[in-house]
């Protein structure tokens, strides 16, 4: 296999992303007024983080290489808005904990999208079928508020995260083998593994709550 020249670039956007949304948590987390704020406008927060990945997702192809990466980082900084919420519920080694768990699970599958030779084209269905599933269940479970139904929507939302992280690494490649501008595949790239990351390790973070209650 050809080394692939954009996934460097995919992985320095990705950790750019996951340090600015986990060092914005944690600097929420330890100021009070700063947490007050993001609890006062939790829902504009949580409306403008779905807005802007939908917004990112669509126009990415259409963006300058700047935009998207300033689109990016945007969105990274939001989210660590919301996580302030997770580091003031969790001490910091619980949390570094689970990050090192889901660094460890993310990385595994990275390396099998990478290597493996089977084609996971058809995966992306599944996944996107199986995530749909799950976020319907999600807020039938807000009505049912069923601890053993939660506990299994985890489980498979781990599983379908697991399997989005090999095949995202596949997809990647794949488009840089059709000539997909390099700079802004890079923020794609970036940006679909850092969703991958992100819900690893929140799935993770709420099967330890559990043992932890």
């Amino acid at each position: 296999m050809e080394k692939s020249k954009v996934l460097p670039k995919v992985f320095m956007w990705m950790f750019i992303g996951l340090l600015i949304t986990f060092g914005t948590g944690y600097f929420i987390s330890t100021n009070s007024n700063m947490l007050s704020i993001a609890n006062d406008f939790y829902i504009i927060f949580a409306l403008l983080q779905i807005g802007i990945v939908f917004y990112l997702a669509s126009r990415i192809t259409k963006m300058s290489a700047t935009s998207a990466q300033t689109w990016f980082l945007i969105y990274s900084f939001v989210t660590g808005i919301t996580f302030g919420f997770i580091f003031a519920a969790f001490n910091l080694g619980t949390i570094m904990f689970v990050f090192l768990i889901a660094a460890a699970v993310f990385g595994i599958f990275a390396l099998f999208g990478y290597f493996t030779k089977m084609n996971l084209s058809k995966m992306g269905s599944y996944l996107g079928m199986g995530l749909l599933a799950v976020i319907l269940c999600l807020f039938l479970n807000i009505f049912m508020q069923n601890s053993s139904f939660d506990l299994i929507i985890t489980i498979i939302s781990l599983i379908i995260f697991i399997g989005f992280t090999a095949y995202d690494i596949k997809k990647i490649i794949a488009l840089e083998e059709q000539g997909f501008p390099e700079e802004n595949l890079a923020i794609y790239g970036a940006l679909e593994l850092y969703l991958d990351f992100i819900n690893l390790f929140l799935n993770l973070l709420k099967l330890i709550a559990r043992n932890r209650d």
